[in-house]
């Protein structure tokens, strides 16, 4: 039975990465908390540190919505399910609004996000040094695709309040939500992977006042109010029952400061289908928890060897976990951590799990970014041979292998808009290692194979 829900909403897009998307999206987070609003932030995309941000502010976890890896029905059912209780929801764009898999096609893109949650949409432009431009550029955005529910455009590193309303006197009709002055010293650091992780030395109490109060004096709080609650009841189907088994089966998830990069919506379906999760810190704790199988997911374990390393006595937990043939699934850093050792950027080299007969070196430079698919060419702990699903790469580090062995793979990867396969998912015993951040909407078999795999094999 299908029903009508309403949620405020609003998109933050722009015209591109870098032109502020994340910090508008905390400042109108603190604005509306300020006003007592509880606020609920997505973000488009396979990205796992603005979500860090977004679950920093408000208190609980972002939530991505990414068409491509997802599909319109996973997207909607996700937004509508982690909306429930607030009185607001932020999504946060990617990239710039129409940039998706395609040059030619709003696949994967915030515009497809956009329609498929009918959300009034919010553009954020660059209007250093422009003027009139600035009218000319937004025209452009609002009349590619008027099936896009844009409602104004907010200017970023503006020169003063003259400059701003230089730049609203120009773009009559179009509707002008305010700006932000250029603010170097109040904005957030990067690293190779793009933002620093959240936390309280980056996310400052001095630096989310600096922001709310920045957007109370110079955004228009009230219109985006209004304009949120102009957003149209969305279609929500009836709640489905989910067989699941009794929560017989614990699977411990690696989480600290080293690996945080994970999909709350994997969580959710390991969660929905029957496993209950432990969460442990590689860092910090000296034991595993009492668990039928662990979950390493992706972070800078390059940026921790040193303290990674020195924790043998969790290493060699680790090691004997594996040998008692008790499933091991690891991601992007989990691979690294499980691999012989770390190579930093300084040349330096630590000594890991040694499960994986591999080093991974770091690089200044980019090794892979983008979607991929998935196909698996033999039995693994998430199924037998011919699965398939998609995922995300995004990593500065390759695996040099001790020896080609081909029993080592059960990958083929092959990257979106490509006919190429590479080999890859890295086995050995019931370890199953690889650098794809894996979303498991793209194939729900995958969690409940592997909950199934940990129960077979518990001890």
């Amino acid at each position: 039975m299908i029903q009508e829900i309403k949620i405020p909403r609003i998109l933050v897009s722009g015209t591109g990465s870098g032109t502020g998307k994340t910090t508008l999206t905390i400042a109108l987070t603190k604005a509306l908390q300020a006003k007592g609003l509880k606020v609920s932030v997505f973000k488009c995309g396979p990205d796992y540190l603005d979500p860090g941000y977004h679950s920093f502010v408000t208190g609980k976890t972002c939530q991505n919505l990414d068409g491509w890896l997802m599909g319109k029905g996973s997207v909607i059912s996700s937004f509508i399910s982690a909306s429930q209780g607030s009185d607001i929801s932020i999504i946060e764009g990617v990239m710039g609004l129409f940039d998706g898999h395609s040059p030619n096609s709003e696949a994967g893109s915030t515009a497809e996000i956009a329609k498929w949650l009918q959300v009034p949409t919010i553009v954020m432009i660059d209007a250093s040094g422009m003027a009139a431009t600035f009218s000319a550029i937004a025209s452009g955005i609002k009349n590619y695709d008027p099936q896009i529910p844009i409602r104004g455009f907010v200017a970023n590193y503006i020169g003063s309040k003259s400059h701003l309303s230089i730049i609203e006197n120009a773009s009559i009709p179009l509707q002008i939500l305010g700006g932000f002055p250029k603010s170097y010293e109040h904005s957030f650091p990067e690293r190779h992977l793009g933002l620093h992780s959240a936390g309280p030395d980056i996310l400052t109490e001095e630096k989310l006042s600096f922001w709310k109060n920045l957007s109370e004096e110079w955004i228009d709080i009230e219109k985006i109010l209004e304009i949120a609650n102009s957003a149209p009841p969305l279609p929500k189907e009836g709640p489905k029952e989910i067989q699941t088994k009794a929560k017989d089966c614990k699977i411990g998830v690696a989480y600290d400061e080293t690996f945080h990069f994970y999909y709350e919506d994997n969580f959710k379906k390991l969660t929905d289908y029957g496993a209950e999760l432990i969460f442990f810190s590689p860092l910090k704790d000296a034991k595993l928890p009492e668990v039928d199988g662990l979950y390493i997911g992706g972070g800078y374990p390059e940026l921790f060897a040193d303290s990674l390393e020195k924790n043998k006595n969790l290493i060699e937990e680790i090691r004997n976990f594996a040998n008692s043939e008790r499933p091991i699934y690891a991601e992007c850093g989990g691979l690294m951590y499980l691999s012989s050792e770390i190579q930093n950027i300084e040349g330096q080299s630590f000594s890991m799990v040694g499960l994986i007969p591999g080093k991974a070196i770091m690089s200044p430079k980019l090794k892979s970014l983008g979607y991929v698919e998935v196909h698996t060419e033999k039995r693994t702990i998430l199924g037998e041979a011919g699965i398939r699903f998609r995922g995300h790469q995004f990593r500065y580090s390759d695996l040099i292998l001790e020896n080609e062995d081909d029993s080592l793979f059960s990958y083929h990867i092959r990257k979106r808009n490509s006919e190429k396969n590479t080999k890859e998912g890295y086995t050995v015993l019931n370890v199953l290692a690889s650098y794809v951040h894996a979303h498991w909407a793209s194939n729900p078999e995958i969690p409940k194979n592997f909950i199934d795999s940990c129960r077979r094999f518990k001890i």
